[in-house]
């Protein structure tokens, strides 16, 4: 056992920029690339994942003091400290029986590949550590390891159907062929259902709002360029920046704007030879069924509607966080709340006024959210002992996935009447989002329809 464990950390601890094209190369030579194709889509591919993720670590931190700076300047101070994601990483990943989610997962996915019961195969093994943080959460409440386990399993469940659910509008955005996303900051688009449908009531919010339409409307001002220098100059006066700091934040957002779509091509270069060899596959093998590649969420990461929404939000989180009652923490490393503007580019088929309006108004989900998850992640520090926290001080992730799901299940293993009946609507809802998505056409032709119409 202990073999195995260390065996499952060494292939962890390659870190996702190596790992899911490991696993990319070794799907291509299964499905009939050969050696030298199948390398070149793997190599590629882990230049795609590190390159978008130096932009976003740029972004990030150019963002964050920003924030930090936005938040200051207001005297209130909140007793839980934002680390982020990556630090929930390290404790999930420092559980102990996280390593059986690994195994969990391939043996779940196979299965249900087998039942057609999911076109999806995730390959975004790296992000196992979400489960194990979830198993964790609803072991700690509940008390029970096999609800937590059990939680887990749901999660990877949704995780599939997500993919299944979301692969066309992803293909639409991204060009990439059956590329998807299992990650679960999509599960922020069940919430948001509802409202989307109440905002199709509104004619100004049917109308295509994505940045290529607004550069029809503004020119010059919907270019990547010259809306990052915008926000970033916007966002460097509201954080007292002065000009020189204010222009400096101004360029780097505008750089990180333009590098953006640049890097994501590399993802399509390299997933596209990839996709026409399984599907060659499937057509000799299973009558041409269709195989999804489940993939983490930075391949929608080209798509400034995405970008625009995330950075414009970032004074909307903070002042939230200063004025909600009962919020105890500031968001700092988890300032960029992916999963709002993930989940909402999903949705709307990137429509950013009415990404804005689910971002305003799904935020307050995020800061109770990790309110709630801040006792947790401090226990769990003190258990796996990978993170040090001094005594009487709280850590929490304030952008925390599918933080309500997390709650409603923990609570629901723990007897909470409220949190089964929660649980119960919000598996409702997930049903809603399935057949909303698989029946709505994706977003060229969604538009196509209404400028005819």
């Amino acid at each position: 056992m202990v073999i195995l464990e260390n065996s499952f950390q060494w292939i962890l601890n390659l870190g996702a920029g190596i790992f899911v094209p490991l696993l990319i190369f070794i799907l291509g030579l299964v499905v009939g690339m050969k050696v030298r194709r199948a390398f070149m889509s793997a190599i590629t591919l882990g230049v795609a994942f590190t390159g978008m993720n130096l932009i976003i670590g740029f972004i990030s931190e150019a963002v964050q003091p920003a924030s930090e700076a936005l938040a200051l300047n207001t005297g209130i101070t909140l007793p839980a400290l934002d680390l982020g994601w990556t630090a929930a990483a390290s404790l999930a990943w420092a559980w102990v029986y996280i390593f059986l989610l690994f195994a969990i997962q391939i043996v779940l996915n196979i299965i249900m590949l087998s039942l057609n019961w999911t076109k999806t195969l995730n390959v975004d093994m790296w992000n196992v550590w979400g489960k194990g943080l979830t198993a964790y959460l609803v072991f700690h409440v509940s008390g029970y390891l096999w609800a937590g386990f059990l939680a887990a399993i749901v999660q990877m469940i949704l995780e599939f159907k997500l993919g299944d659910m979301f692969q066309p509008h992803i293909e639409d955005i991204t060009g990439i062929p059956l590329a998807t996303v299992t990650h679960p900051m999509n599960l922020s688009a069940v919430l948001m259902l509802p409202l989307n449908k109440l905002m199709d009531k509104v004619p100004f919010l049917n109308k295509k709002a994505d940045t290529a339409e607004l550069q029809k409307k503004i020119g010059i001002f919907s270019e990547n360029s010259v809306m990052g220098f915008i926000i970033g100059i916007l966002l460097g006066f509201a954080g007292a920046y002065g000009i020189t700091g204010s222009l400096n934040l101004g360029i780097q957002i505008s750089t990180a704007m333009v590098l953006f779509p640049m890097v994501s091509k590399l993802f399509m270069q390299a997933l596209s030879p990839l996709s026409e060899a399984m599907s060659e596959f499937m057509k000799k093998r299973f009558n041409d069924r269709e195989v999804y590649i489940g993939l983490d969420w930075p391949i929608l990461a080209g798509s400034s509607e995405l970008w625009v929404t995330l950075i414009l939000l970032v004074p909307v989180f903070i002042g939230f966080s200063l004025v909600l009652p009962g919020n105890e923490v500031l968001p700092i490393a988890g300032v960029l709340n992916y999963s709002i503007a993930v989940g909402g580019l999903l949705l709307t088929g990137g429509n950013i006024f009415r990404m804005l309006i689910l971002g305003v108004i799904t935020m307050p989900i995020y800061l109770y959210g990790s309110t709630y998850l801040a006792p947790i992640l401090t226990e769990m520090a003190d258990v796996t002992g990978a993170i040090d926290v001094a005594e009487g001080s709280l850590i929490t992730w304030s952008s925390i996935e599918a933080p309500e799901l997390r709650i409603f299940l923990a609570e629901a293993f723990n007897g909470n009447l409220w949190a089964i009946v929660a649980a119960v609507i919000f598996f409702a809802l997930f049903y809603w989002l399935y057949k909303a998505m698989t029946k709505t056409p994706v977003p060229s032709e969604r538009y196509e329809e209404l400028e005819k119409s």
